[in-house]
């Protein structure tokens, strides 16, 4: 028996809640904002900063600034990824 496209769209709405809660707001009050895959801002600045104390550190040889600009730029690089593994307390387990 096929699903009623009312329900469909109740479970896309729930999902979009679900997903991203600040689009799925924007949207019932009539002022969208841009989806989570398409907010990079955060990622940006993180990754700069760790790539000016990475280009600092290696400037002036001082290994604490060198492995802060590493650090900063593997989480900035890691921020543009849309879709971050979620946790819900259980482990998932391979099938192999």
């Amino acid at each position: 028996m096929p699903q009623s496209d009312d329900k469909r769209l109740v479970d896309l709405a729930a999902r979009i809640e679900r997903d991203d809660p600040r689009f799925a707001r924007s949207m019932s009050s009539g002022r969208p904002t841009r989806p989570r895959e398409y907010r990079h801002a955060r990622a940006w600045w993180v990754l700069g900063i760790g790539l000016v104390l990475l280009t600092v550190g290696l400037v002036m040889p001082d290994g604490l600034l060198i492995a802060t600009g590493l650090v900063l730029s593997g989480i900035g690089v890691q921020l543009f990824d849309p879709y971050p593994p979620r946790t819900s307390g259980r482990e998932r387990h391979s099938t192999r």
